[in-house]
């Protein structure tokens, strides 16, 4: 019993705590665990520093002509070659990539923000709300995207600021559906009807909660979006409806050299693979971020 006594109980180890994860550090990490993903990421970041660089990279001006050397083919001089007016191909492939790209974020940042406005009140409010904003979304997907672009275009005139709102009003709905789907699920949880109960504002409930519990699917369906509205963009262009000449647009550059297509092949080639590369960069980014911020994408 003496021994009982004064012996000390054999000590315990402590329980490590886990440490919590961010999830989107997580989602980083998954991320960078998927090699196409961070292919597409590379091929994107590549053409985000050429048009940021154009200035610096572009050998020549894209829009000096010298008809001398007009349907040169790729050489140490000019490496695409040039167009019929004896533009530098790579220089007009170079600061393309500014309205490229620039037309892909700027016109799914316009549809994002209005998409997912239409959407959370729609899905939060619902009712009349909800049946008149989702009309609204339903008429603009009854339309062929690309024939609601050429008729916006048309109404407003031929233009690259008139092609950018046109992509941006196509892909208002798409944003807003999945606002409105999302919201539809994250307002039946605890935790809003907790806020309710409390007296928050619908104001503060849909932007600190709801708002915050939505932007994965904003963030992959917006990486998949650029690709689209590039696209997009490049086919208002090869119909005239977008950029104007001198510009130098991906889609533009196309349609002007489709009938040197046989003289002439460089000058169809490399503005499509740029459209190609940039459009195939944006949607393995999209892919691998889908399944990083998808819980069920995980094991």
């Amino acid at each position: 019993m003496a021994e009982l006594a004064h012996s000390t109980p054999p000590a315990v180890p402590p329980i490590a705590e886990e440490q919590a994860v961010s999830p989107w550090k997580e989602a980083w990490k998954s991320f960078r665990k998927n090699k196409l993903a961070i292919v597409g990421l590379s091929i994107v970041l590549f053409f985000i520093l050429i048009a940021l660089f154009a200035d610096f990279i572009a050998p020549y001006e894209f829009a000096d002509q010298k008809l001398a050397d007009k349907h040169l083919p790729p050489s140490s001089e000019h490496l695409f070659g040039t167009d019929q007016f004896g533009r530098d191909i790579l220089s007009r492939v170079i600061y393309g990539a500014r309205i490229s790209l620039g037309v892909g974020f700027i016109s799914v940042a316009g549809s994002v923000i209005v998409g997912s406005f239409l959407g959370i009140i729609a899905g939060y409010y619902g009712k009349w709300v909800d049946t008149i904003i989702s009309r609204f979304f339903d008429i603009l997907l009854a339309f062929p995207s690309i024939l609601l672009a050429i008729a916006v275009v048309a109404v407003l005139g031929p233009s690259l600021r008139n092609a950018l709102i046109a992509i941006a009003i196509i892909n208002v709905p798409t944003f807003g559906r999945l606002l409105r789907s999302r919201v539809l699920t994250v307002k039946e949880e605890e935790y809003i009807t907790a806020a309710k109960a409390i007296g928050m504002t619908d104001s503060r409930i849909l932007i600190h909660h709801i708002l915050p519990n939505s932007l994965a699917p904003i963030i992959v369906q917006g990486t998949l979006a650029i690709a689209t509205a590039i696209i997009e963009a490049a086919a208002l262009g090869f119909l005239g409806m977008g950029a104007q000449p001198p510009a130098p647009e991906w889609g533009k550059m196309l349609a002007d050299s489709r009938e040197f297509i046989l003289d002439a092949p460089w000058t169809v080639l490399f503005p499509g693979l740029a459209i190609m590369l940039t459009v195939l960069g944006f949607n393995l980014m999209g892919d691998g971020l889908r399944d990083a911020l998808d819980p069920r994408m995980k094991n």
